[in-house]
């Protein structure tokens, strides 16, 4: 078979990485929207900013588990935001537990990134 046969022959195909990584965010957004009406970060317009970048990481949430383009792009968006978040909140405050979840979102970044995962998007 030819390369591009080969490629067609994979577009559509969602790889196990996907699905794990589509379960956190969603997990993740939850946490951020139960925080944000709960007054976590604070009233006004932070508030109103949170929630709408929750409601956009969802509706790529949503979109990369049908193995769309802009799904993709709306989840890698999120993984980086989520992880330099967590950067900044551990240089604030030293707590490991940012640390941690950076550098855990910010492998879900460099797996979204792979070609292989971009070959199988539609």
């Amino acid at each position: 078979m030819s390369d591009e046969k080969k490629l067609a022959a994979k577009a559509g195909q969602m790889l196990p990485g996907i699905a794990g990584i589509c379960m956190f965010m969603i997990f993740m957004t939850m946490l951020n929207v139960y925080a944000g009406l709960r007054g976590a970060f604070g009233g006004g317009p932070a508030k109103y900013a949170i929630l709408t970048l929750c409601t956009l990481l969802a509706v790529g949430i949503f979109g990369l588990l049908q193995l769309r383009k802009w799904g993709w792009a709306l989840v890698t968006a999120g993984c980086l935001l989520l992880s330099g978040g967590d950067f900044f909140f551990f240089q604030k405050s030293h707590v490991g537990f940012f640390l941690i979840r950076g550098m855990f979102v910010l492998v879900f970044f460099l797996y979204l990134v792979r070609t292989e995962v971009r070959d199988r998007l539609r």
